[in-house]
């Protein structure tokens, strides 16, 4: 859980310098920081998250979904001739 905790904070903060970054541009005023150091952070959280995601994800601290492609799974068709029951709109 607290993994996942620290994913979406990850994630949020990769949002808020994302904005950050859009303020910077639209405003005009950069406050001794350029529009390029929040889109820098960005883009360096973005791979510390991913990066954390993948060597969670190895160390099965979390849990993906299959992939169907490498389960052999075979589908078995079912007998389709059994007969079964008719009702009043069906004819014999």
């Amino acid at each position: 859980m607290v993994i996942k905790i620290v994913i979406v904070l990850l994630l949020g903060f990769v949002i808020f310098n994302l904005f950050r970054a859009l303020f910077m541009m639209v405003s005009g005023r950069n406050h001794g920081k350029s529009m390029s150091h929040y889109l820098g952070k960005r883009v360096l959280f973005s791979a510390f998250a991913l990066v954390f995601i993948i060597i969670a994800g190895k160390l099965g601290l979390l849990n993906f979904n299959p992939n169907p492609y490498l389960k052999g799974h075979t589908q078995i068709q079912t007998d389709t001739t059994k007969p079964h029951q008719q009702n009043a709109n069906t004819k014999p």
